[in-house]
């Protein structure tokens, strides 16, 4: 390898984050998305480069709320950085948030989650709009009279002028499920919704304590109408352009997730059309968070992957006590370890993509979706603040400066294990499908056949007696072999060459606490070489 001067890395972009993931190309391939492989090579090299280099200025100069203009005028308006806005047009323009539902055909959802795994990689924070504007499109199937919204949440146009939608080409969704008096016991909200002379429109008051994406055209808001618990679309704008009756009252002040905005918002009578029948505002939005909740999965697999690059990438060509550190002995079994624990999360999150794509075909797929999302979104979320930490200790002190990634990685990465439930939520929801759909846990069970390896099928054994009658005390426990079951499972029939690894490390008991306590024997050689060419 190139000596450097000063004894420093060349800078680690522009690079091809398609040629570079070996583990995202089988998986693309392996769950059905091989037709799309030219267009995600395209948006990988595009990430790699320009999106790379525009999203320090877009986390650097944080959204601002102008609450007033200069006459004195309620706006309500987030201002960004012009580079957020050049970030967002170029993932909707190539399918970040719309691909699946522009082109339903086999492998659509498995694209689009890896686009969306490449764009998260390097620009986390506009996610956030792309997840939430991708997942409400089947959430609207719901209400036939907002099929213009459906459509154009699913269009390639990006457009951030404050417009009615008749007169753009395109939208973003945002959400607001949550009150400060409830959290994520949204049956608990407060906000009401008051029935209006219009067939299906209504009035809300009350509030949100996590009001996603504030600037966006619209959003998926649930209230108490007189049947119960209902999901509503709320415009920011009524179709002859005024603003709508709501007030933004502050910009949350977040750990990370720097280059998107996050609200406070209070409704004053807002206009509202209603999704789904009244009382059915938790099944409608069903989906919708189904589909979120992959993405939190995506998301973490992603930080986990640009911080193993960064490692990779560093110890290459930074050298110590007369060699360089990817050569040492130690250095090798962490990095190799994080690069196993980043491939089998990739993996399980492309399986479930697929099983996504044929959910609305294949009940078993369906059925195993429901309880895989919950499983997936639970652990790999869990172990992503860890791995990325581990990364930046790969990196010393230079990993703890903003200019490595690392930082907003390791910001970012708490976020997924929180949005759209917590690690209890997960376990909870689990416990709730192997209770009350027996279909979810044939489902669970048949991606793990016995005899594809000795320290799987005991644990097979062991999961069908703990979950005969699980706990909600252990849930977690519970959660947490299942998740590893299924990691396992899909590396080995894919036939994947660090399974045998995972499997004697994470099932076998012959791996410490940490990252870097891979036994001896494991492939360590494969998995480095596999990690970053």
């Amino acid at each position: 390898m190139d000596e450097r001067p000063d004894n420093q890395p060349p800078e680690f972009a522009p690079r091809d984050l398609w040629t570079d993931d070996l583990a995202l190309r089988e998986a693309v391939l392996r769950e059905g998305a091989g037709p799309f492989a030219n267009h995600l090579a395209a948006y990988a090299r595009l990430a790699g480069d320009t999106i790379y280099a525009l999203s320090f200025d877009a986390h650097r100069d944080r959204p601002r709320l102008r609450t007033h203009d200069r006459f004195g005028t309620r706006i309500d308006r987030v201002e960004f950085h012009p580079n957020y806005h050049t970030l967002m047009r170029a993932a909707i323009e190539n399918g970040v948030a719309g691909l699946s539902w522009r082109t339903p055909e086999p492998g659509a959802h498995v694209a689009r989650a890896a686009l969306s795994y490449l764009h998260h990689q390097v620009e986390p924070g506009t996610s956030c709009p792309l997840t939430m504007t991708h997942a409400a499109v089947p959430t609207l199937a719901h209400a036939p009279a907002l099929s213009e919204w459906r459509n154009k949440a699913a269009a390639p146009h990006y457009d951030p002028r404050e417009l009615p939608i008749a007169d753009k080409r395109g939208v973003t969704l945002g959400m607001g499920m949550t009150e400060k008096q409830g959290g994520s016991d949204v049956r608990a909200n407060t906000t009401r919704a008051v029935a209006l002379a219009g067939d299906g429109e209504y009035a809300l008051t009350g509030h949100k304590w996590f009001f996603s994406a504030p600037m966006s055209d619209g959003f998926l808001v649930l209230a108490q109408a007189p049947g119960g618990l209902t999901c509503f679309l709320l415009p920011r704008r009524l179709p002859d352009g005024a603003r709508n009756a709501f007030t933004l009252m502050r910009l949350k002040d977040k750990l990370g997730d720097w280059s998107n905005a996050s609200s406070e918002v209070e409704f004053q009578g807002a206009w509202a059309q209603r999704v789904g029948d009244e009382g059915r505002g938790v099944a409608t939005i069903l989906e919708m968070v189904m589909l979120t909740r992959l993405d939190c999965m995506l998301g973490s697999a992603a930080e986990m992957r640009m911080a193993l690059a960064q490692a990779m990438h560093h110890t290459r060509y930074r050298r110590a006590f007369g060699k360089v550190l990817v050569e040492q002995p130690l250095m090798r079994n962490v990095l190799a370890d994080l690069a196993i624990e980043a491939e089998a999360a990739l993996a399980l999150s492309m399986r479930v993509a697929r099983a996504v794509d044929a959910a609305g075909d294949v009940p078993s797929e369906a059925a195993f979706a429901r309880i895989a999302t919950a499983i997936g979104k639970y652990w790999i979320c869990k172990r992503a603040p860890a791995f990325v930490n581990e990364a930046q200790e790969c990196l010393g002190g230079a990993g703890y400066v903003e200019e490595s990634l690392l930082p907003r990685l390791y910001r970012q990465a708490p976020l997924n294990s929180i949005w759209e439930g917590s690690g209890n939520i997960q376990c909870l929801d689990v416990l709730r499908a192997l209770q009350k759909e027996p279909e979810c846990a044939e489902a669970f069970f048949a991606e793990l056949p016995m005899g594809l390896h000795p320290t799987l099928d005991e644990e097979v054994i062991w999961l069908r007696e703990a979950m005969r009658k699980p706990e909600e005390g252990r849930a977690r426990y519970l959660v947490e072999r299942m998740a590893l079951a299924l990691q396992a499972a899909v590396l080995l029939l894919a036939s994947h060459p660090l399974a045998e690894a995972f499997c004697f490390s994470r099932l076998a008991g012959e791996h410490g606490l940490a990252f870097g306590t891979l036994p001896a024997g494991v492939a360590i050689d494969e998995a480095l070489a596999r990690a970053l060419p």
